[in-house]
């Protein structure tokens, strides 16, 4: 874990959008990942994405379980608002505070065993409901957290660290999502494979 506080300053001539605010507005945490994880690129994409699309920090709600994926929402958006849940259980959470208060856009950060595994159930009845929300899923294959074993998702056929090759069909969360019964236009999914921590 670092204790070394980002600076506050600024270049003055760092690039601005139309709300004032700079990349670095869009910034938060420095990230505690593995160095080259896979998953400070989608922090970093979010930032950039969020800084582009000229979205005020204040009025996203972002959302995470347990795991490696979970801590990232530290990393971006730092003024915005953020809720680490339980293990599996942040579409629920989510849906809660959407009922709440549906002025909030709503990020919700999660990775292939919060999803796939322990929050399977969470994950289906979401996409059923076409909760409005954005779903970002952190897939690697694999438990970072624990160091190795095979998530749900991870391809049959691979292979960890100590030559274990995986016997198991993989969970397609994607799939899931596109055959769900009831998913409508409203419930934005995005699948991001980071495969460094294998």
């Amino acid at each position: 874990m670092t204790y070394l506080a980002k600076p506050r300053l600024h270049h003055p001539t760092l690039p601005a959008n139309k709300l004032g605010f700079t990349r670095r507005d869009y910034e938060g945490k420095i990230s505690t990942l593995c160095a080259g994880c896979g998953h400070d690129s989608i922090s970093a994409a979010l930032i950039q994405a969020c800084w582009e699309l000229e979205i005020e920090p204040h009025r996203v709600a972002k959302l995470s379980g347990i795991g490696c994926s979970s801590k990232t929402p530290d990393y971006f958006l730092g003024a915005s608002h953020g809720f680490n849940t339980v293990h599996g259980r942040m579409p629920s959470v989510l849906t809660g505070a959407n009922l709440a208060n549906r002025e909030l856009l709503y990020l919700g950060v999660s990775g292939d065993g919060d999803s796939a595994s322990i929050g399977l159930g969470q994950f289906a009845h979401a996409m059923r409901r076409g909760v409005n929300m954005t779903y970002i899923v952190e897939n690697n294959g694999v438990y970072g957290l624990t160091k190795g074993q095979f998530s749900a998702t991870a391809d049959q056929g691979s292979k960890s660290k100590k030559g274990v090759v995986n016997t198991d069909t993989a969970i397609d969360l994607v799939a899931m999502r596109c055959s769900s019964a009831r998913a409508t236009s409203r419930a934005a999914f995005r699948a991001t494979r980071s495969s460094s921590c294998r």
